[in-house]
């Protein structure tokens, strides 16, 4: 089965458009895929997690800008949080995460 037969089976077009509220979802979602910082956070956890300080550097971002785009992500269940100790240790939320980012880069690399 390819990705677009997934797509498919996952989502019935076949009644037309999808519920209003779930279009607006849907909308939201790809509104927090906005922002470069926030990208650029999501493909740094695509390797592993990481604490806020670590993604801050690895993204040239301070630290309250990081928190302030995880919570963000957070809100759109993009990414999972733990807490270890003081810190906090940051993670994709699911391989959904890591396919969007894969499909917008093969589609703006088409």
């Amino acid at each position: 089965m390819n990705a677009q037969e997934n797509i498919d089976e996952t989502i019935d077009l076949s009644e037309g458009a999808p519920e209003e509220e779930l279009l607006y979802e849907l909308a939201d979602l790809f509104k927090v895929f906005s922002d470069t910082t926030r990208i650029k956070i999501l493909f740094t956890l695509m390797e592993h997690e990481r604490y806020v300080a670590d993604i801050a550097e690895s993204v040239n971002a301070t630290q309250s800008s990081v928190s302030h785009q995880l919570r963000i992500l957070k809100q759109a269940h993009l990414v999972k949080f733990r807490r270890d100790g003081k810190n906090i240790a940051y993670a994709l939320a699911d391989d959904h995460v890591r396919t969007m980012l894969a499909q917008g880069m093969n589609h703006i690399c088409e």
